[in-house]
């Protein structure tokens, strides 16, 4: 997502056009290294609860117990992501606990609807907890690049992209700027979720929702990509 670590063909002396080959050749491979986690997050964090729900209902199971065990689906991949890369992450760890949270909730509640409300209320703590971090040291974006980053251009570029948080003022307004904007509609988008949990037929939310989510995220991330572009900021 964000970065300026080039790793292939440095020590390497050679032609012109030898030098521009090796240069593209690497910058294909971060853009699939980046599409490749994307799709992979789509896939076990947002496709995965989502057919699970349906598969469940489906199978004739209730919908306050598909929605219970829908939700927590995607908990074995975001463990696998950080015992792979053999490091606690943040943002994986704050999902695991809003999971168990929500966990418990439904033990308590066993009302689908309520179900609905608590996982956009959960949303919009998520929200609230990202523009949080803007008044401390290390603010959401930062958190949320590292994995981004690091599958981009290794841990080697993941450490000098970090850097520049000590150096360039400029980098630290413009991940602010990111990070208040995110923040921000991850809030707003909580309060629609809401509306859609109390208003909508329950076996339908689960569809609109993600159907919100999905638009939601492609226009954070046409914003996200055009600001990193123009600001220096993209890999």
């Amino acid at each position: 997502m964000m970065g300026t670590q080039e790793q292939i063909g440095r020590s390497v002396e050679g032609t012109s056009g030898t030098s521009e080959a090796t240069e593209t050749r690497t910058q294909a491979q971060k853009t699939a290294a980046l599409r490749k986690l994307i799709v992979l997050q789509l896939v076990f964090e947002l496709a995965l609860p989502l057919g699970g729900y349906y598969g469940l209902r489906a199978a004739g199971v209730s919908q306050w117990a598909a929605l219970a065990i829908g939700s927590i689906l995607a908990a074995p991949w975001l463990v696998h992501g950080m015992v792979k890369r053999r490091r606690v992450e943040v943002m994986a760890v704050f999902t695991l606990t809003l999971m168990a949270v929500g966990a418990l909730m439904s033990v308590v509640t066993g009302d689908p609807r309520t179900l609905l409300v608590r996982d956009s209320w959960l949303a919009a703590l998520a929200g609230f907890w990202v523009l949080g971090t803007l008044l401390t040291r290390r603010p959401f974006m930062m958190t949320m690049a590292q994995t981004i980053v690091a599958a981009k251009v290794g841990e080697a570029g993941w450490r000098e992209w970090e850097a520049r948080w000590g150096t360039e003022p400029a980098f630290r307004r413009a991940i602010r700027v990111l990070t208040a904007v995110w923040g921000a509609v991850l809030t707003l988008d909580a309060g629609v979720r809401v509306v859609l949990a109390l208003t909508a037929p329950v076996d339908l939310v689960p569809t609109l929702s993600t159907v919100q989510w999905l638009v939601v995220l492609a226009g954070l991330l046409v914003f996200h990509n055009r600001y990193i572009t123009r600001h220096g900021l993209k890999a």
